[in-house]
């Protein structure tokens, strides 16, 4: 096997054993990197000597023992979380030029766990899609198939793992942003419960909504990156002082206590490719084949559940990037004279064509006379769908569904159809919406050979039980070993 084909479980083993160096492991992948990401266009930003310092760093900190399992293991990050003298844009042109002068709070944990950062990865702006064909730079390809979509907004995130671009990375998930691309790259991604992990130095999108988590090539080694970087945060005010488990010490110890809800509503989803069907069933079979208990649950406002979060998530997001008004930071269009023609020709310019979707969308929803009749109506059924969770889980540990509807469909197909786009992430959002955990691994092809995903979804801060059901499967389903062709 290949450095950079290498696992984080692997390669961590590799490193404390001396067996190999960060700076070889790195280097391997600045090589795959500069030999595959013509083709894929995950990466905005390498940085190339960067990393190779952290490498030395890490190579010395090996030395003395006093390692963490990230020490040396190199790492992309999703272009929207602040790392400190390193260009974030968010994918968009009105950041083209921002370089925080601080790291995001899992930043300054990853640096503190050893972990090396080779680049940004590439995104829909301001994390608005979910194909990234909406970033303002260049349009990311799925490694399986380049003339399909990867999925997104993490988009970037789960192509570079899945072409062996990085060994792990970081995402956000608004709506599924983290669950669909790693389903549609077939690799394992995590949105952690809301508070789990910190959001200080995220780009924000819709507070309410967003998670940062991680997307590997196996459980384990989400579990390992989510080890390093959740727990309470004093910046973060909706940071929440859980105890954090260790993830990565999880016991395989069967499945037999363990009892699955299967939600009916999702069955009968519109939308739904029969082989993304087949596969999820013959996944449900495999956890009861280890023991597992499946029951079918009710979750019966989830038709409601697009509608609702887009009115939410482009409400927030209208607030949020007010700030972008070429005034203190960020793109400004300095050939207009008049202020108000400034604002207006800073955000048109500066913005792309979804990002103003869905700032008008949001701005309209929370206008004076309509408040009410959107925003408020659609808080009213987030409230009612996280009831319907908590119902369902006083009668199940966890949940299982598809995580898309279709496999990873061709790049242009949604360009003209906003909606149609908008309608593929009816699985992902309610986890959002809910604030629960959600783990997608993958469980399948289509017949044309691109991934399917399923869909684990759990009770708030029971990551433990969604990485337990998950690695298990994983082992018996053992589809993570089959690579992209690239």
């Amino acid at each position: 096997m290949k450095l950079h084909e290498l696992t984080i479980e692997q390669a961590s083993g590799l490193l404390k054993d001396k067996e190999v160096a960060s700076v070889e492991l790195t280097r391997a992948v600045l090589d795959r990197i500069e030999a595959v990401d013509g083709k894929v266009g995950a990466f905005l930003t390498v940085d190339a000597d960067g990393a190779m310092a952290q490498a030395e760093a890490a190579d010395r900190r090996l030395t003395t023992g006093d390692a963490h399992p990230l020490t040396g293991i190199p790492m992309g990050i999703k272009d929207l979380i602040c790392t400190k003298g390193l260009r974030t844009t968010c994918a968009s042109k009105m950041l083209d030029n921002f370089i925080p002068p601080y790291d995001a709070t899992v930043i300054a944990r990853l640096k503190k766990a050893g972990a090396v950062i080779v680049g940004k990865l590439n995104m829909d702006e301001f994390a608005m899609g979910s194909t990234t064909e909406h970033s303002g730079f260049q349009t990311t390809r799925n490694p399986w198939n380049l003339e399909r979509i990867p999925g997104g907004s993490s988009g970037g995130s789960a192509a570079a793992v899945a072409a062996d671009m990085c060994l792990g990375a970081l995402g956000s998930d608004t709506g599924g942003s983290i669950r669909q691309p790693a389903s549609h790259c077939g690799v394992v991604g995590i949105k952690p419960t809301y508070g789990r992990v910190s959001r200080f130095g995220l780009v924000a999108f819709a507070s309410s909504l967003d998670q940062i988590g991680p997307l590997g090539k196996t459980v384990t080694d989400c579990a390992i990156m989510l080890d390093a970087i959740a727990g309470h945060d004093p910046k973060d005010s909706t940071s929440v002082p859980e105890p954090v488990p260790a993830f990565a010490a999880i016991a395989d110890d069967g499945l037999s206590d363990v009892v699955v809800g299967i939600p009916t509503a999702y069955s009968a989803a519109r939308g739904l490719d029969p082989q993304v069907g087949a596969a999820v069933e013959r996944a449900i079979k495999t956890i009861e084949s280890l023991g597992a208990r499946c029951i079918d649950v009710q979750l019966p406002h989830t038709d409601h559940a697009v509608a609702a979060y887009y009115v939410i998530a482009p409400s927030e997001a209208s607030s949020n990037l007010a700030r972008y008004d070429g005034v203190k930071y960020g793109f400004r269009d300095k050939s207009q004279a008049d202020l108000l023609q400034m604002y207006r020709s800073t955000r048109s310019q500066g913005f792309g064509p979804e990002v103003q979707r869905r700032i008008i969308l949001g701005t309209y929803a929370l206008s004076a006379g309509y408040y009410d009749a959107y925003y408020g109506k659609a808080s009213q059924i987030r409230t009612l769908i996280k009831n319907d969770f908590q119902t369902a889980f006083a009668a199940c540990d966890a949940i299982v569904s598809p995580v898309a509807p279709t496999p990873a469909y061709p790049i242009g197909k949604t360009l003209d159809d906003p909606l149609a786009m908008y309608l593929s992430d009816i699985f992902t959002l309610s986890a959002n919406l809910a604030g629960i955990p959600g783990i997608s691994v993958p469980c399948g092809f289509s017949d044309d050979g691109l991934p399917i995903g399923l869909q684990i979804m759990g009770r708030h801060f029971n990551e433990p039980m969604l990485f337990k059901i998950a690695r298990q499967f994983e082992k018996a389903a053992n589809i993570t070993e089959k690579k992209p062709p690239l």
